[in-house]
């Protein structure tokens, strides 16, 4: 079942999603792209400042926004938007905390018409004392 298509000048992008359960958790089974010409594989995003300095400690939904602002900086000095990324993947420290946290983080990728597919792994740390979340993503165009 395709649930619907997104367009970019490239690329046609449909959704690939047999059930419905996936939809209140803002992320799709599988992402079919026709006639991509750009791939942009994303290295993984923290909540770290211009500087690499981490931010927030502790707090997962504010380190959540933070490596999602940073992650569309880096689309958008691509030329890209949100709206081009078809897989992110969630590498957390705590799930729990990941799972309190994503409705807002959800709403966000919903307004950017982000409907990735994706995975979610539970890791033991990050690069830097303190991160909770990394986020990869890989966007076509």
């Amino acid at each position: 079942m395709l649930a619907f298509t997104r367009r970019s000048p490239m690329a046609e992008m449909n959704e690939v999603n047999p059930w419905t359960w996936q939809d209140k958790l803002q992320f799709s089974q599988a992402i079919e792209v026709r006639g991509g010409s750009r791939v942009l594989y994303c290295a993984g995003q923290t909540s770290v400042d211009a500087d690499g300095t981490p931010m927030h400690a502790g707090n997962m939904r504010g380190q959540l926004e933070q490596a999602l602002t940073n992650l569309e900086t880096v689309l958008a000095h691509a030329g890209l938007s949100l709206s081009n990324v078809v897989r992110l993947n969630y590498y957390v420290t705590d799930i729990a905390a990941f799972f309190e946290a994503s409705p807002a983080f959800g709403e966000r990728l919903a307004r950017g018409r982000c409907k990735p597919a994706g995975t979610l792994l539970h890791i033991t740390s990050l690069a830097f004392p303190g991160l909770m979340v990394e986020i990869e993503a890989t966007a076509v165009e």
